[in-house]
């Protein structure tokens, strides 16, 4: 029986009539083409039993280290099965070399082992981990509401054209998203609502429904989500790469605060733009609805706004605009927050990414529930 093994260096392994397995040795082994492995030896010896093992090495060519390893691994599989070996094939330096391998002993403990930490190790483990995480970013906040008050008093130092450009970025090119997704949101609630109401007889009330949803909850909540994932991540990102190319050391060498160039720009740039992406997606749910309600419920367009206008009060008007703006602050404080803790490798930023995100929705839901309860006890 005979098996042959595509490598660097060619491997034959026979098996004789008289129960002796022949290992061949061709070519050139080098370490760098790859170490071989003992499969094909161990294939053959698992076929029947044997007698010794010798080596044919006269077609050899150049070796080095690989062609050892592979000797030395064929040498403990066959002490393993009490296997006699030959090893007069084999060149005379090579046969000195295996030797002087198998002179000196392995340590017992040469080899690093695994140890499973215990249960409660790893939970104190996590938990100092989550410690240190909420401190540094009770740290991230503290400074930055620091960074805020200079400047509310005109002294913080950074680019008026910077902020002109998140303002842009992140408003007036935002628009077409949360158009389109406020809008099928709006004709999602009036489907809805449709259903119910049809049954009663009472499909004008569908205004009621989606002018009073989306004004006071969904609009600030759905662009809230939107533009965590828009400028949550985008913010992140861009600080991490800063991270990552040493720009933002750069800046602290030369005594500008990163907080105050990089992180509060974008704060306030997103303060001011969500309050009005907030009114635009609520508008665009509106008429999301009044496009159901027109072209399949049979109202009229006047018919529908003017139920619309009658539902929503000021005061739903002025808490959902209240809440995009706490959603915009959190969103910002998020994607700065993941972006300064980025680590310093192209990974790293994806993973800051990624967490500014999971952050900013998280922190979003858990508002709007507080939001909710608040509101309620409050009578609004």
């Amino acid at each position: 029986m005979s098996m042959a093994v595509s490598s660097p260096g060619e491997l034959t392994v026979t098996r004789g009539v008289d129960g002796t397995v022949v290992v061949r040795l061709a070519g050139s082994w080098r370490i760098e083409s790859g170490l071989p492995s003992v499969a094909a030896l161990e294939g053959v010896l698992a076929d029947g039993p044997t007698s010794a093992i010798s080596f044919d090495s006269r077609e050899l060519g150049d070796w080095d280290s690989a062609v050892l390893a592979f000797l030395a691994s064929a040498c403990r599989l066959a002490r393993e099965r009490d296997i006699d070996v030959d090893r007069s094939g084999l060149p005379e330096g090579l046969r000195r070399l295996l030797e002087l391998a198998e002179a000196v002993p392995e340590k017992d403990d040469a080899r690093t082992s695994v140890i499973d930490d215990a249960f409660v190790q790893r939970l104190g483990g996590k938990a100092i981990d989550t410690h240190r995480l909420f401190r540094s970013d009770l740290d991230f906040v503290g400074r930055l509401v620091l960074a805020m008050s200079r400047a509310a008093r005109g002294k913080a130092r950074f680019r008026w054209s910077d902020l002109a450009l998140l303002v842009q970025q992140n408003g007036f090119e935002a628009l077409p998203i949360v158009t389109l997704v406020t809008f099928l949101l709006g004709l999602i609630l009036a489907f809805v609502g449709a259903i119910q109401l049809q049954t009663f007889g009472a499909t004008i009330y569908v205004a009621d429904l989606v002018g009073v949803a989306m004004v006071r909850d969904m609009g600030a909540l759905i662009t809230g989500i939107i533009m965590a994932g828009r400028s949550g991540a985008a913010f992140a990102a861009q600080l991490g790469s800063m991270k990552v190319t040493q720009e933002i050391d750069a800046l602290e060498t030369m005594a500008i605060s990163a907080m105050e160039f990089l992180v509060v720009p974008r704060v306030v740039a997103l303060c001011l733009m969500m309050p009005l992406l907030t009114l635009y997606g609520d508008a665009m749910g509106i008429l999301g609805g009044a496009f159901v309600g027109v072209t399949m419920l049979g109202l009229s367009p006047v018919e529908y706004l003017l139920q619309s206008a009658d539902a929503v009060s000021l005061s739903h008007v002025v808490g959902g605009v209240f809440k995009g703006s706490v959603y915009g602050v959190l969103i910002a404080i998020s994607g700065c927050l993941r972006g300064v803790q980025s680590g310093r490798s192209s990974s790293a930023v994806g993973d800051a990414a990624t967490s500014a995100v999971v952050t900013s929705i998280v922190a979003i839901i858990v508002a709007c529930g507080v939001f909710a309860f608040v509101f309620y006890m409050l009578g609004l």
